[in-house]
């Protein structure tokens, strides 16, 4: 995909018009007059096509309606800023599943400072940590996140011991399967793991997208392939 000229979504040729016309930003949601336009339907506005992958990642969590983390986490892998493999997923999966949750709870006004703090939090899980700290920081994410919805802290009872709980289900599940890391991969496990939680603990079944088929091992130069379920195949 020529990045330089291809639609940054889908990689469909652009096509550039003498009249402008009305298109929606797949990211912020914000309508926008544009001379380019995707055969798709795809346009990124200017501040989304130029935002780092959190502020991205933040954006369209805060204007998504969707209920199914799975496929907002897919929309927002599909991003240029989003890369194969970095420390933008510790940041992605809490902020997928506050979104999911929050829009289930009919409460999105409450997604602006959960996202916050999400993102204040995930900076301090550093790139690597699977491999150096024992954690993936896909599985922290998931930690970050229920310890958000139920406003836990290090002196809470219940609540402490759900948010560890959830972390040690996500590292679990993303430990069941061989390194190296890949951080597609990881985040699908951690969201699936969380959703399983979320639905066995407080009783909140969202609508997760279940059977998962990856679209970028073909950038992961290390992807285990037909060890991975989540493998399309060549």
């Amino acid at each position: 995909m020529d990045i330089s000229k291809d639609c940054l979504i889908c990689g469909a040729a652009l096509s550039y018009r003498e009249t402008a016309a009305e298109h929606l930003c797949n990211y912020c949601r914000q309508a926008f007059t544009a001379n380019i336009s995707c055969p798709a339907g795809h346009f990124i506005c200017d501040n989304c096509h130029s935002a780092s992958a959190n502020e991205l990642i933040k954006t369209y969590c805060l204007t998504a309606e969707s209920t199914d983390p799975v496929a907002m986490a897919i929309h927002l892998m599909h991003s240029p800023q989003v890369k194969m493999h970095g420390p933008e997923h510790h940041f992605l999966v809490p902020a997928v599943l506050l979104a999911a949750y929050y829009n289930h709870k009919q409460k999105p006004s409450e997604k602006a400072a959960k996202l916050a703090e999400a993102e204040k939090r995930a900076r301090n899980v550093l790139g690597g940590f699977c491999g150096f700290y024992g954690a993936c920081g896909a599985g922290v994410g998931v930690g970050i996140f229920v310890s958000l919805i139920t406003g836990s802290t290090p002196l809470a009872q219940t609540t402490w011991s759900q948010s560890n709980l959830a972390t040690a289900c996500a590292l679990q599940s993303i430990a069941g399967f061989s390194g190296p890391r890949c951080c597609k991969r990881d985040s699908f496990l951690a969201i699936l793991a969380a959703a399983d939680f979320l639905h066995k603990v407080f009783n909140t079944a969202l609508p997760v997208k279940q059977a998962i088929t990856c679209e970028f091992f073909s950038q992961n130069n290390e992807c285990l392939q037909t060890r991975c379920s989540f493998y399309a195949g060549e």
